[in-house]
């Protein structure tokens, strides 16, 4: 299926209903599985060094690493977390925020540096901060904390909404591009109309920094945005990826009820998200906010609801992102993404695989899976989509990464990092 450069919802969606079905043959179908951690508490992402040593969080607890021995060391803790080799108090989880993303500097032989996204409320209202901290040199904890962004918006008290807690529509990966070496941080619109299209407040945003959070000087987003801007108007970003050719970095994004997304991003570009009342035709929404609208606790045909609150507005943004993939306009909570590598892999070498939690609302599948997507060698079009058959039972996938090993590592809600060898 090819969206392409589609200008119109319509074109959308009418490219949707041909992508129902995967073409090509898995030629893995014979996976191995190792379960390499269980009974955790919500892990939401990795970081591996090349020797193996692998960073992770926990949503409500903290900062840990395994090591290739297999010995786990729990390096830092969020306020009330017990058995961390130390805390920081203003750490917290609520909803869907806590400690998200985890990223290992690129010289890390040299500083000793790592990168990781949790909630605050060091300051009020609460924020989303992007840490920098140095792990000692036996891996048993972790010093010199720097906030290097400090600003990303957390929704501070419940709304009229699905999931409408505290914490809601967080964002939270942070990942390394290895083809221009700056770090990107994607962050969510906390159900909050006027988050996605503004040009200050960095929620619904992809921001590319350097090391200290300086905005990268070849980013190009509009006149009068945060220079930190690679792309806005976003819905609520969980993953992001890079294609290993270009170095073009990939988003994959929870739908509202409709169209999880994934979009190669263009620097300064626009995903299209405006859930603004009064915007588009629409009037009044709950809490100001249209994001799940119309009737947003009653299940209705998924391509009637988007046409009324789409994912990606074309007609009001002609020039916004288009998505390459939309989950043939279901949401299932698209999450995460990563490409898979090496010969073992066959035919699926160079593949980007997704993992979806699964929603199950109005009679939508729940859809708990990983699917594998087959791109053109430039990685702008998808060619054919499969699902993944496991090894294991599936579960809802927040966190896809390959490890150094090629092992396509994966961390799901249930509490536990699954290793998939082919």
């Amino acid at each position: 299926m090819k969206i392409g450069n589609a200008t119109s919802l319509v074109t959308l969606l009418l490219s949707a209903t041909v992508f129902s079905a995967p073409v090509f043959a898995q030629n893995t179908t014979s996976l191995k599985h190792t379960l390499v951690l269980e009974d955790l508490e919500n892990p939401w992402d990795m970081a591996f060094l090349d020797d193996g040593t692998m960073f992770y969080t926990e949503k409500c607890k903290g900062l840990s690493v395994l090591m290739p021995s297999g010995e786990t060391k729990a390096l830092l803790g969020m306020g009330g977390s017990e058995g961390f080799a130390s805390t920081a108090d203003d750490l917290f989880c609520e909803g869907q925020a806590g400690m998200m993303g985890v990223a290992i500097d690129p010289n890390f032989a040299n500083n000793r540096r790592i990168y990781v996204y949790s909630t605050s409320n060091m300051s009020t209202p609460h924020t989303n901060r992007l840490m920098r901290l140095e792990v000692s040199d036996d891996f048993s904890n972790v010093s010199g904390r720097t906030d290097i962004v400090d600003d990303v918006p957390y929704k501070m008290k419940a709304s009229d909404h699905p999931f409408g807690g505290p914490g809601a529509h967080n964002g939270g990966r942070v990942r390394f591009n290895p083809g221009d070496g700056y770090l990107y941080l994607t962050t969510g619109d906390t159900h909050n109309g006027q988050v996605p299209q503004s040009p200050t407040m960095m929620g619904s945003k992809v921001l590319r920094i350097d090391t200290d959070g300086t905005a990268a000087p070849e980013n190009t987003p509009p006149v009068g945005f945060d220079k930190r801007t690679y792309t806005y108007g976003h819905r609520n970003v969980q993953g992001i990826t890079f294609h290993p050719g270009t170095g073009t970095p990939i988003a994959a994004e929870h739908g509202p009820w409709h169209s999880d997304e994934i979009t190669v991003l263009r620097n300064g570009g626009n995903a299209g998200w405006d859930p603004r009342p009064n915007m588009a035709g629409r009037g009044d929404c709950p809490d100001n906010y249209c994001g799940y609208s119309p009737n947003q606790m009653v299940g209705e045909n998924r391509f009637a609801r988007a046409s009324w609150m789409p994912m990606t507005d074309f007609e009001t943004y002609p020039s916004a992102m288009p998505p390459i993939w939309n989950n043939n306009g279901w949401s299932q909570g698209t999450s995460s993404a990563a490409f898979l590598e090496g010969d073992a892999w066959g035919d699926w070498d160079g593949a980007m695989v997704v993992g979806l939690m699964g929603i199950g609302f109005g009679g939508t599948p729940l859809g708990q899976r990983i699917d594998v997507l087959q791109l053109t060698d430039d990685g702008t079009e998808v060619i054919d989509v499969t699902e993944m058959t496991l090894p294991m039972e599936a579960g809802r996938f927040r966190s896809l990464v390959v490890g150094p090993d090629g092992s396509l590592y994966a961390a799901i809600d249930e509490g536990m990092i699954h290793k998939l060898t082919p």
